[in-house]
């Protein structure tokens, strides 16, 4: 097999043991099948993997055929390196395999904590948690070992990384952050999972709206609606429609998001990742945005509700920001003043560049001191990131 042949074989099968297939296979500890299934994805004959693993042809077809067996542990050491499996499938365990299974135990826990990390108001210790993770597992994954767990991991912390730096970078950074985002498609496509394919594009159409990419984050957002497997899930993508919606100026997706939203929420019991306070946001920042100024004000005079679950602190910034918004837009400029004050605090003390920059463009002229006071603290988190 001469080397162009090989480099597009390795390019058509990178992640060829992260199938349900190869999972399978993988599943018998069979050696058998696993030479047959990598041949089969290969495109190889004996003869080739032969080469490949140093035995003849004869010695591979009774290998597959189990007329031999391999109980060499150095022998089927040799063969999982160069399959690039761990060596625990083909019957052997040593430091390299356990080292493995607790490098996928310490991710997992890596990914959780990181997301409750955020979701606290510490999303610059979540970026520095998930950093290491993705690079080493990024080497792996270069190293040719694509396991399905492995990737199934990577895409997660991406995801992960990707949204924690949505929430540390200013505006004019967070591209990186959707990029991050997006790095975790294609293997959620590749995985045809639907529930963990409209997480991911869910994630990631978010992250393009902060990053103003309008357009592409509605086809994201959409994308994850249609693929949502359950009531959980699709009152989980909706709201975020909703906001991309109307930022777009699209009045009747806006609407038709908040809609739906509000009915799947009163059939479920699962509030936890939209309740009520952060609706209350989405709602009226889009109501601005398409034109409703007016309703956006009732809905401020009515106050706001509280909120069902614990939300993350972010949330509490960014609804007082727009609260603010819709006040000055009723010449309310004491009351927006207090709202910003308080944004101004939990931004510095939460470290959202982002959120400091939206509170410099609400206050914009009519609230010159307030402008003043987030643009120092603004000014502080760049020079802090830039050292």
């Amino acid at each position: 097999m001469d080397s162009a042949m090989v480099a597009r074989r390795s390019q058509h099968t990178l992640w060829h043991w992260a199938t349900p297939q190869a999972e399978a296979a993988l599943a018998t500890r069979d050696l058998g099948a696993i030479l047959r299934f990598h041949r089969a994805v290969h495109g190889m004959n004996q003869s080739e993997l032969g080469r490949l693993l140093g035995y003849d042809k004869t010695y591979i077809s009774l290998l597959e055929l189990g007329k031999r067996s391999l109980e060499d542990v150095s022998s089927r050491r040799h063969i999982a390196e160069a399959l690039r499996l761990p060596p625990h499938v083909v019957g052997v365990t040593d430091p390299a395999d356990t080292d493995h299974r607790a490098m996928l135990q310490f991710g997992e826990s890596t990914v959780r904590l990181a997301e409750i990390a955020r979701q606290s108001g510490h999303a610059s210790e979540a970026v520095a948690e998930l950093w290491p993770l993705v690079a080493r597992l990024e080497a792996r994954m270069e190293d040719g070992h694509t396991e399905r767990d492995v990737l199934h991991l990577l895409a997660r912390a991406r995801v992960g990384l990707g949204v924690a730096l949505g929430n540390v970078l200013p505006e004019e950074r967070l591209s990186t952050a959707a990029r991050w985002t997006a790095k975790s498609i294609d293997i959620a496509r590749y995985f045809g999972d639907p529930a963990f394919t409209s997480y991911v594009l869910r994630m990631h159409g978010n992250e393009l709206r902060k990053a103003r990419l309008h357009g592409a984050a509605v086809d994201r957002l959409q994308h994850a609606a249609a693929l949502a497997p359950d009531h959980e899930a699709k009152a989980a993508v909706l709201p975020l429609l909703a906001r991309a919606a109307g930022t777009l100026r699209n009045q009747p997706l806006f609407d038709e998001a908040m809609s739906e939203t509000d009915r799947l929420l009163d059939e479920t019991e699962h509030t936890s990742l939209f309740n009520p306070y952060a609706l209350h946001e989405i709602r009226l920042r889009g109501l601005m945005s398409t034109g409703r100024t007016d309703i956006a004000i009732q809905l401020v005079e009515q106050g706001s509700p509280v909120p069902t679950t614990t939300v993350a602190p972010q949330w509490r910034v960014i609804e007082l920001i727009t609260v603010a918004q819709v006040r000055l837009a009723a010449d309310d400029c004491g009351g927006a003043a207090q709202s910003l004050h308080t944004a101004v605090d939990e931004a510095v003390r939460q470290r959202l560049p982002h959120q400091l920059q939206r509170i410099v463009r609400a206050a914009h002229h009519l609230l010159p001191e307030i402008r003043e006071v987030a643009d120092h603290a603004l000014d502080r988190i760049r020079q802090e990131m830039a050292a």
